[in-house]
């Protein structure tokens, strides 16, 4: 028999909007597998392996800007979640999290599949709820409907974020032959007001008077969903040279008049003095610079950081304000109330921008063929509609040395580690009807396989596989390229190609060494297909970071 009050679990969700379930298979689970399979208004997928089915949660969640639901047994599979759910925490995505267990009493008693299982996410997630292991009282069944209400508005509210609730389960777990299972009409639902942030005409006040006298203004977007009502705010903004904007490719602001080549040139030390500002304001998350971090570090200047709900971290250890706000109404406050700015400062950014604008595809076409080159050649080719989802290491370092992206430009940056990256644009694939390119180097597509074991078609999906056959980024990090266990223990070298996998999931696939095959291969790349595609671009790891460091230095000559 399927306990009540796990129907009125599925009916909650189904009347607060939530549809999407990704669930994976086990027996402890079977009575929330069962109720989403068995409810009409559910999609569910099941995805085997938990690491994956918890990234593609989260990439079908950031897409949709809804939670999604994750399912699974007890024991390691619940811990087999626990990448995806801080990338998400960090990332503030939503998840609901439920984990099927045994009893609490038959917890640490050598019963199969049990671990501690309980807040096992620890700070990882906005909240842990322990849902009860019988209903015998009636405030028990209303205690489970009030952890779902509360779990499923804690996963929306500002900010987002996954949300873990424990499920002890007792046998039988199935139900009866003909049992009908019968979901609640109307559910009991706990609607909550999100809360709205504006400032007050005192608060105004104040930045009016604080922005006085300042005329250099720089403003840094940090990783944020796409805006365009923001981004042509900021474009607004850059085009009457109010302040200079510096985006990286995954802040999705990188409009016209901002700055987006600055990683060619913000560590020099000799335009230090002159590229610092008054007043630093920022909004979003991280930033994938390191030049720009450490430099905004260094310059320790007043530091405004926009955020809806008043709570900041202080990246650049300068934070000076946190402004309570969604950032596009204070940010059309100050179209009207910078004050006249030093045109020499704007000058002075947008003359590098232009010198390595106009100097960058010259040195890619003239050098040999490589990963810079070719993900330029890619990203050329690449739609305006098309999703770039990019894994971490070299691939979103490249990306963001290459500039200006129209696309939306998606990056696990929450913990940037390269585990979940095919998982995620895989699940951006299934809940968006456009296509979804996934940028990737060798060792986080191999490393995140799984990705493609399942029965659900991805024809919009389509991936570009930089294979150096090692972590190539390690040679330019300078404390393990200097070490003579860099081949060994660092870079690790492996031999796969994706040829197999492609065979084996009957993706089309196209293996490329130079730029013709390139060309040729990007010819019918993005042509509709049943299948999806992959590119696999081979080149030397070595030879790699030989092209980077004379395109380096190319540019560091043009400024002199």
């Amino acid at each position: 028999m399927i306990l009540q009050p796990i129907l009125d679990l599925v009916a909650n969700c189904a009347a607060q909007g939530i549809r999407q379930v990704v669930l994976s298979p086990g027996s402890r689970c079977a009575p929330l597998t069962l109720a989403f399979a068995r409810h009409p208004e559910m999609e569910v997928r099941t995805i085997s392996d938990e690491r994956s089915a918890a990234f593609i949660a989260l990439g079908m969640a950031q897409q949709l800007k809804q939670p999604v639901v994750l399912v699974c047994t007890s024991g390691s599979a619940a811990l087999n979640y626990y990448p995806a759910i801080a990338e998400a925490f960090f990332q503030q995505i939503p998840l609901l999290v439920l984990t099927a267990d045994r009893p609490p009493e038959w917890v640490d008693q050598w019963d199969g599949q049990t671990i501690f299982q309980e807040e096992v996410y620890g700070k990882h997630v906005k909240k842990s709820f322990r849902f009860p292991d019988s209903f015998a009282h009636p405030d028990q069944v209303w205690g489970a409907n009030r952890i779902v209400n509360e779990a499923i508005h804690l996963s929306r509210q500002f900010p987002a974020g996954p949300v873990h609730i424990n499920i002890p389960l007792r046998e039988p777990f199935y139900p009866e032959v003909g049992e009908v299972f019968e979901f609640p009409k109307q559910p009991r639902t706990v609607q909550v007001e999100s809360p709205s942030y504006s400032l007050s005409a005192e608060s105004l006040a104040k930045l009016k008077q604080e922005l006085q006298g300042k005329r250099s203004i720089l403003l840094v977007p940090g990783q944020q969903d796409s805006h365009p009502e923001l981004l042509q705010v900021l474009e607004e903004l850059a085009r009457t040279k109010q302040v200079v904007v510096v985006a990286d490719s995954i802040s999705n602001m990188q409009g016209d008049g901002c700055i987006t080549l600055h990683d060619h040139w913000i560590g020099n030390e000799v335009f230090q003095k002159e590229l610092r500002p008054d007043l630093l304001i920022t909004f979003g998350k991280s930033i994938i610079s390191k030049s720009l971090k450490l430099f905004l570090r260094k310059q320790q200047v007043s530091h405004w950081h926009i955020q809806t709900d008043g709570q900041a971290k202080d990246t650049f250890q300068s934070l000076s304000r946190v402004v309570a706000s969604e950032p596009l109404p204070v940010l059309r406050w100050m179209l009207g109330e910078v004050p006249s700015q030093d045109s020499g400062y704007f000058q002075s950014w947008q003359k590098l921008e232009a010198t390595v604008s106009g100097a960058l595809p010259k040195l890619l076409r003239e050098l040999e063929f490589g990963e810079y080159g070719a993900l330029a050649t890619v990203l050329d080719r690449t739609p305006s509609s098309s999703m770039i989802h990019v894994a971490n290491s070299m691939a979103v370092r490249y990306l963001n040395f290459l500039g200006k992206r129209t696309q939306e430009i998606r990056c696990n940056r929450g913990t940037s580690g390269i585990d979940g990256s095919s998982s995620t644009a895989v699940g951006a694939a299934f809940v968006r009807e456009g296509l979804v390119t996934l940028i990737t180097g060798d060792m986080a597509f191999f490393y995140d396989r799984n990705a493609f074991w399942h029965n659900y078609p991805l024809a919009n999906l389509r991936i570009i596989l930089l294979n150096n056959h090692a972590g190539g980024i390690f040679r330019l990090i300078d404390g393990p390229a200097k070490q003579p266990e860099l081949v060994d223990f660092f870079e690790t070298k492996q031999a796969l190609t994706a040829m197999h996998l492609a065979a084996e999931y009957g993706f089309h696939y196209a293996a490329v060494t130079n730029s013709e095959e390139l060309e040729t291969a990007l010819s019918e790349f993005y042509e509709p297909s049943l299948q999806p595609k992959i590119i696999e671009i081979e080149s030397s790891s070595s030879r790699n970071a030989e092209i980077l460091k004379q395109i380096k230095g190319s540019i560091a000559a043009s400024f002199i």
